[in-house]
């Protein structure tokens, strides 16, 4: 037995009659899961909608080189989630670009609300990603986009031939810190441990890199400006307090589970990451969330695209069950 197709296209604008309009499956989301559960959502024939918020691909399409993606070797994230997007949309996938500011269930449905529209839906996929934690230390807030950045990827080309420091110790540090360093004249890694956590070979890559000096089990204290922007930092080091010249500051020190609209939807953990089960079940038998936005640990492309998938099939499964 089969469940009842119910394919409904719609353009991107919400527009009067996308006003509390009616679905078997909501995504939210528009990074790498999103796309791959809205592949798998068309492909099922689920009426669906993905609500994509600003950043169309997510934290992925920011990033300058992907390397580890299955099949392709070294391609830009943007180029990645755009294959990806496009793919989805000749599959027949729905996409609006609107934020969702709170999801709640009501008579057996997920009543999703968005800063435009109001969506219901039977399921409900949460597939919003994560957001980068800030240190807030001095200066942090006073000097972001005049030198402080957390997207060297976005802002790389202001810093041509000139300093910077990078903060972090991850993948996605050291995959921005080497986009640098095509770019900037010197480049200073602080991490606040003795040893990188990224890959071995992105993290000798960079180490080794005549441009980069490495700061460490050391700690971004301050960031120092003027009215111009950035011009230098303190950190604590072994050695004690450094002033070190620089003319811009990249954050990469974790990131936070964009979750806030689905607190009261679903368990989440002290990090605020959304709780799953079987990998992408919830708390809410209803719900399921896949990506970066999730306690799975294990955050990359690859990863999430299999979480995305994962999702849909299991939404398709229950409405068949249903039927």
């Amino acid at each position: 037995m089969s469940f009842k197709v119910e394919i409904g296209l719609v353009d991107s604008g919400a527009g009067e009659n996308a006003a509390s309009s009616s679905y078997q499956l909501v995504i939210a989301g528009g990074g790498p899961a999103a796309l791959s559960a809205a592949i798998y959502a068309a492909r099922y024939g689920i009426k669906h909608v993905v609500l994509e918020s600003w950043k169309p691909g997510g934290q992925a399409a920011l990033t300058a080189e992907i390397e580890n993606y299955p099949g392709f070797g070294l391609i830009a994230g943007s180029d990645l989630t755009g294959a990806m997007k496009k793919q989805a949309l000749e599959a027949g996938a729905v996409f609006r670009m609107e934020t969702v500011e709170s999801a709640t269930e009501k008579n057996g449905k997920i009543l999703v609300k968005t800063d435009s529209s109001e969506y219901t839906a039977d399921y409900l996929i949460i597939a919003t990603g994560a957001a980068p934690a800030t240190l807030g230390v001095p200066g942090e807030d006073k000097y972001y986009g005049r030198g402080v950045s957390f997207c060297a990827t976005c802002d790389a080309p202001f810093f041509k031939n000139k300093r910077a420091i990078i903060v972090g110790g991850g993948d996605s540090a050291v995959k921005e810190a080497l986009h640098l360093t095509h770019v900037v004249s010197r480049l200073g890694l602080v991490h606040r441990r003795d040893k990188l956590r990224a890959e071995p070979y992105l993290a000798k890559k960079l180490i080794e890199h005549e441009k980069v000096t490495t700061y460490w089990n050391s700690h971004l204290v301050e960031i120092i400006g003027d009215d111009q922007g950035v011009t230098a930092v303190i950190l604590d080091t072994p050695e004690g307090r450094k002033h070190i010249d620089t003319d811009g500051v990249f954050l990469y020190v974790g990131t936070i589970p964009a979750t806030e609209p689905f607190a009261s939807l679903v368990e989440l953990d002290g990090n605020r990451a959304v709780i799953t089960r079987n990998i992408v079940g919830t708390s809410n038998p209803r719900v399921f969330a896949a990506g970066d936005v999730t306690n799975n640990g294990f955050r990359q492309v690859v990863t999430a695209v299999s979480e995305g998938a994962r999702a849909s099939a299991a939404v398709f499964e229950l409405l068949e069950n249903e039927a």
